[in-house]
């Protein structure tokens, strides 16, 4: 529906008299419920114009062909899937800090798969959480020193389709790490999508291996300060070179649908780098796609 038919509905429906049986309806329907407008208890004043909506909409809809068309173009949402924070631990001392935060997946029908990745969720932050304890142990058993963690999750992508989830890990020890894992639920389907699920065959890993390995020297050709670890750039020995991703390789899906491959900190680059990611041209992988359900190929 477009906003110049909204408006027009908005106008015809503001401009409906309301008949006197209405007015009688909403009256008797306050009365009936023991439902009183309170001025000075908020709190009834809201449940009574609540109650008065609830009526004037169900009676709107019976006397009013047109809003009971309009309605009728109003899609229905089948569930709204959500992502929380189930539960969060916090250690902060002197030297030692900890803030881990545990995400849940609320609303799929699909309970199984809801119930097996939050439980995922919640084992890796609790053994997360009790190992960076037993650490504080130890150091403190030791004469004392430095630890840190700090773990969470982001929203990558939420839309009609799907909903792509980033758990983060940042441990600290004199130097950083950084670890991230992702997860890619098809919201309407309810199933968790895989990288090797999105493409024909495997000829995914070569084709995408290449084209990163493309982007990684057009970078570093247009910015001196940054280096990775491919052949040609690194001296023979000095660290593993990158050659190609692996099957199930570090990935997500944006809101605009592009794949989006993910690397942990120290993966391929030194760590001031950080964590990197690569978005792969859609034209790139097109041939290759099962389908365009995920992918968008505009």
């Amino acid at each position: 529906m477009n906003d110049k038919k909204i408006e027009e509905l908005k106008k015809q429906y503001m401009n409906t008299p309301i008949p006197e049986e209405l007015d009688f309806l909403v009256r008797k329907t306050l009365k009936d419920g023991g439902i009183k407008t309170m001025k000075k208890n908020n709190k009834y004043r809201w449940i009574s114009i609540a109650a008065s909506v609830a009526v004037i909409f169900t009676a709107s809809v019976n006397i009013s062909p047109t809003f009971a068309d309009a309605l009728s173009e109003v899609p229905v949402i089948k569930g709204l899937v959500k992502v929380l924070t189930f539960r969060e631990y916090k250690v902060d001392e002197d030297t030692y800090n900890a803030n881990i935060k545990i995400p849940a997946i609320e609303g799929l029908e699909n309970k199984d798969l809801e119930n097996k990745l939050n439980e995922k969720y919640l084992q890796e932050n609790k053994k997360l959480y009790e190992d960076f304890m037993s650490e504080i142990e130890d150091l403190k058993a030791n004469g004392g020193g430095h630890l840190g963690v700090d773990s969470g999750y982001e929203i990558k992508a939420d839309n009609d389709r799907i909903l792509s989830i980033g758990r983060y890990i940042v441990n600290t020890v004199g130097s950083s790490s950084t670890v991230y894992k992702f997860d890619t639920i098809d919201k309407r389907n309810e199933v968790l999508i895989t990288l090797p699920s999105l493409f024909k065959d495997s000829s995914y890993i070569d084709i995408i291996s290449e084209n990163i390995i493309d982007q990684m020297k057009e970078q570093m050709e247009l910015d001196g300060e940054k280096i990775y670890w491919i052949e040609g750039y690194v001296e023979e020995g000095f660290t593993e070179v990158f050659e190609k991703i692996s099957g199930e390789q570090n990935f997500y899906i944006t809101e605009e649908g592009k794949l989006v491959i993910s690397f942990n900190k120290y993966d391929v680059a030194p760590g001031y780098m950080g964590v990197v990611e690569f978005e792969i041209p859609t034209d790139v992988i097109s041939d290759i796609l099962v389908s365009d359900e995920y992918i968008s190929l505009r």
